[in-house]
């Protein structure tokens, strides 16, 4: 993963390399600005000079693909390489909670009718779990701006052509007839059927698609008609209808509720892609609002520029295939997986299931020069707890903190054994190794 350099007058230049960056560090020509993403500030230049860098983004209901890409003659280099890890449903669910008491609080001295129409939402109104996931994406591109000299800013906008895969036969759409007819509906069904065979539920396997209703049988290529099998149940089904061939069928399991799974999901709206589906013009009008170019694709070219390079399938390879795109080289990179967090609660009180309190948090922030969310290393030299220890701090009044790593939680670490890294700042980060060319899911299609 490269490292983001900034001149003395905090100006972004272009990033360099580990090794040049641990020279600087060494000779003292250099500080450290930021650990995640480690980024660094030169003491003794100012200005230089800076190539074309783009944020590349791929929306998504649960986690959103970033990736800084130096654009070149030859084509794009990946700088960087991050998912960034939502926290809607939290909220949503906070919000459900919050409802309820104040619900309870308006009915527990006297009755009060309900009111509709005290309350009205401005155009363009979002729902707080939905604006969540913009906000956080454009204050990560926000902060990448800040240390990487941006001059274009690529997403992907229309996930699905959803008129072309209700009716496979109209025409005059250009890409029909090109390289990238059919991987709207592919991307669409790998989406919608959890990228696993419908009957049996088989993954990192080739899928196939498979018609509900056999054509032979007068079925015909509408997405609801659409589903992803393997290439077993794909030809142990043949032109048998559903219900056929889950009698007869002697590999399927729990044949019936498998059976009425598939019936439900076929109708089934998508969840998810309705959560990126309405967020992805507030997104794309908060990135036009940064002046920067904002150039726009779609799920199905994003995933045809993915194929025909051979590279494996993760959110921010994903986002590194945005648009349109002749190579990309140094995507072997390890991937930066931020996670939101929050910056804590006004709730002091824990409660149980049923409402009722069962502990109450300390009112102190700080503990020691500490607090919740910190980035911190633990030496520990003696004891269970013996070794290096590097994550998210959550503290205690006793001064005794427990670290959440990568690998887990570890708990009992005496704050004198901590060293702070980097402040809380809403969220959590943690490097993860990005797969290799074969390593990724299996997902080819063919119908």
């Amino acid at each position: 993963m490269a490292v983001f350099v900034l001149d003395r007058q905090k100006n972004p230049l272009m990033p360099c390399s580990e090794k040049r960056a641990r020279l600087l560090l060494t000779r003292k020509r250099a500080v450290v600005v930021r650990v995640y993403p480690f980024s660094i500030r030169l003491k003794d230049r100012t200005g230089g000079t800076v190539q074309k860098v783009v944020i590349k983004i791929d929306p998504g209901s649960k986690e959103t693909g970033l990736a800084v890409s130096r654009v070149s003659a030859q084509g794009e280099h990946v700088v960087c390489l991050i998912e960034l890890i939502h926290r809607g449903r939290q909220i949503s669910k906070a919000l459900d909670q919050r409802r309820g008491f104040r619900s309870r609080r308006r009915g527990q001295l006297r009755y009060r009718a309900p009111r509709f129409n005290n309350r009205t939402k401005p155009k363009g109104w979002l729902a707080p779990s939905l604006q969540h996931r913009v906000d956080t994406t454009a204050s990560i591109v926000k902060r990448l701006r800040a240390l990487v000299p941006v001059k274009s800013i690529s997403q992907e906008l229309v996930r699905f052509d959803l008129q072309q895969m209700e009716n496979p036969e109209i025409s005059g759409v250009e890409y029909q007839q090109g390289t990238l007819l059919g991987y709207e509906v592919r991307e669409y069904l790998l989406e919608k059927w959890g990228r696993e065979c419908a009957y049996c539920t088989a993954i990192d396997t080739p899928l196939e698609i498979e018609h509900l209703v056999p054509k032979s049988n007068g079925g015909s290529n509408r997405i609801s008609n659409l589903t992803i099998a393997c290439h077993d149940c794909n030809q142990e089904k043949g032109s048998q209808t559903l219900a056929e061939f889950f009698q007869t069928s002697s590999r399927l399991k729990d044949k019936q509720n498998r059976m009425d799974n598939v019936l439900i999901q076929c109708k089934r709206p998508l969840r998810d892609a309705a959560a990126v589906n309405s967020t992805r013009w507030a997104l794309f009008q908060s990135l036009k609002n940064t002046e920067l170019p904002v150039n726009v694709g779609t799920g199905g070219q994003t995933k045809f520029n993915r194929q025909r390079l051979g590279i494996p399938k993760t959110h921010a390879l994903d986002a590194a295939c945005v648009g349109v795109v002749e190579q990309v080289f140094d995507w072997q990179k390890t991937t930066l997986r931020i996670k939101a967090t929050g910056r804590g609660s006004y709730k002091r009180t824990r409660l149980t299931k049923h409402g009722f309190p069962r502990g109450y948090l300390m009112r102190e922030k700080s503990v020691h020069g500490f607090q919740t969310g910190d980035m911190v290393r633990a030496i520990v030299p003696t004891g269970k707890k013996e070794g290096t220890w590097l994550g998210r701090v959550a503290i205690r009044k006793t001064g005794s903190f427990n670290i959440q790593t990568s690998d887990g939680a570890v708990q009992g670490i005496h704050h004198r054994h901590c060293r702070l890294m980097q402040k809380a700042d809403g969220y959590g980060y943690h490097l993860q190794p990005t797969p290799q060319k074969g390593e990724g899911k299996q997902e080819s299609l063919s119908c």
